[in-house]
């Protein structure tokens, strides 16, 4: 049987709409409203993907994680056919964890989302340049603390935001994902002093270079939807079920807030969805002691941005096809 190339790239999307990303190593506390994922824009709001008071980690029937300090710990999550953004990973005491100003004074490491994953096909530009489907792993590794003590019991938070091609629609960014994991850590060498915030970059389509590929805001707060839920979600409309899109623009180049050559804003040249104040506290620069407890809200911020440049003016990326597939609410079955 013959299926056009639309059709197929039209189901590849169909079947990655249940979720957008997750954390899936270490293993992450997870939900059971969601599914699993935590998405700002379905209602799930963070820090974590479930609260300290739901995570497995207070039974005593589940095993129990331990790392050491100065340990190299491995983090995986699945691209689940999305391109682009940033991961961000932090780390407080477990009792912190229901705490976004605990999360972003303890700040460990930026990276790309696309570490290393890329598209199944690099040869497919029905999304755009190295848009297309493709699920498999991304990692990185981050290193424990040695300022903890031993048998703290401490939380790893990890964000996906930044990403693209929200249900097909190019020009378009998700909101932000969570994830956290729980452990105990103990052994290891100790310091008084905390360590500094990090960024590693280079993706699928800037590799070996200091940027990432990415949709809407390098900051995390900006696509969190304040305190907005969907209104009337309902089970057989998928796009019911979120506040998504974020931002629509192009596809920019860039490193995440605070490690540009302009950070003054998060945002560059992207209109924004949704216009109620942000719910997380604002992010800041990793030089700065403070924590801001509030983000502007605006329906249009334009900020002149250095380090981001739009892909398809240079002629740096191929033009993507003129076609866009949007996931729509009806089976895969019923095409």
């Amino acid at each position: 049987m013959y299926f056009s190339a639309s059709l197929v790239a039209a189901s590849a999307f169909i079947a990655s709409c249940a979720g957008h990303s997750m954390l899936s190593t270490p293993s992450p506390r997870g939900n059971t409203k969601w599914w699993g994922t935590c998405s700002a824009g379905a209602g799930c709001k963070g820090p974590c993907d479930s609260p300290k008071a739901d995570a497995p980690f207070n039974s005593i029937y589940v095993a129990k994680t331990y790392v050491q300090r100065g340990q190299q710990l491995e983090v995986v999550w699945n691209r689940l056919n999305h391109p682009g953004g940033f991961v961000r990973l932090a780390m407080v005491p477990f009792d912190q964890s229901d705490s976004w100003t605990a999360f972003n004074a303890n700040v460990l490491k930026y990276t790309c989302y696309e570490t290393t994953c890329k598209a199944a096909d690099p040869n497919d530009t029905t999304f755009g340049y190295l848009n297309g489907s493709g699920d498999s792993p991304c990692t990185t590794t981050v290193t424990v603390p040695e300022n903890i003590a031993d048998g703290t019991a401490v939380t790893l938070q990890w964000i996906w935001f930044g990403g693209g091609i929200y249900y097909g629609e190019i020009n378009t960014s998700f909101g932000e994902y969570y994830g956290c994991s729980d452990m105990i850590v103990s052994g290891g060498p100790q310091s008084d002093t905390p360590p500094a915030a990090t960024f590693v970059g280079g993706d699928a389509t800037y590799p070996n270079s200091d940027v990432c590929k990415y949709w809407g805001s390098n900051k995390v707060g900006d696509c969190n939807f304040g305190n907005n839920v969907p209104p009337n979600p309902t089970p057989d409309n998928l796009l019911s079920q979120s506040l998504e899109p974020c931002m629509h623009g192009p596809p920019l180049k860039g490193a995440p807030y605070g490690f540009g050559s302009s950070d003054e804003s998060g945002y560059a040249n992207q209109t924004i969805t949704t216009t109620s104040p942000a719910a997380v506290p604002a992010v800041p620069a990793p030089s700065s002691e403070s924590i801001v407890e509030s983000a502007p809200a605006a329906s249009t911020v334009e900020a002149a941005q250095t380090s981001v440049v739009d892909e398809q003016a240079t002629g740096a990326v191929p033009p993507v096809a003129s076609d866009s597939y949007k996931c729509i609410s009806r089976p895969a079955s019923a095409l």
